[in-house]
């Protein structure tokens, strides 16, 4: 299914025990409908150590939550919004709704300039 969420958007969580958080994106499970928030559903999972050199211990991650309860904070007027598709040079690019800015940033290209 195709979604409005990319890997690396800032969302705001809607539903759940995180209600009011928000987050970056940290991997979007597009068969499953569900994505990875930064800080958001923290889990507890307790690790036994299996060797003498071997940290045990409770590790805490993020799980995964269903993509309908999150939105997009658009970067331009920092509110969450809906998404909406345009065609800007003949490619795609996603709309905030309430401003009308572009969500897609363009990938910068980190060259070094040697002086």
């Amino acid at each position: 299914m195709k979604y409005s969420i990319k890997k690396g958007d800032n969302v705001l969580v809607l539903a759940g025990k995180d209600a009011g958080k928000s987050g970056e994106i940290l991997a979007v499970d597009r068969e499953n409908g569900r994505v990875v928030v930064a800080g958001v559903n923290i889990q507890s999972h307790h690790k036994k150590p299996r060797s003498k050199d071997d940290q045990g211990g409770i590790l805490k991650s993020e799980g995964a939550i269903d993509v309908s309860n999150v939105q997009v904070i658009c970067p331009a007027c920092n509110k969450a919004t809906r998404v909406a598709h345009n065609l800007v040079d003949s490619k795609k690019v996603r709309i905030c709704k309430k401003c009308g800015a572009t969500l897609d940033v363009a990938k910068k290209t980190a060259k070094s300039s040697k002086k």
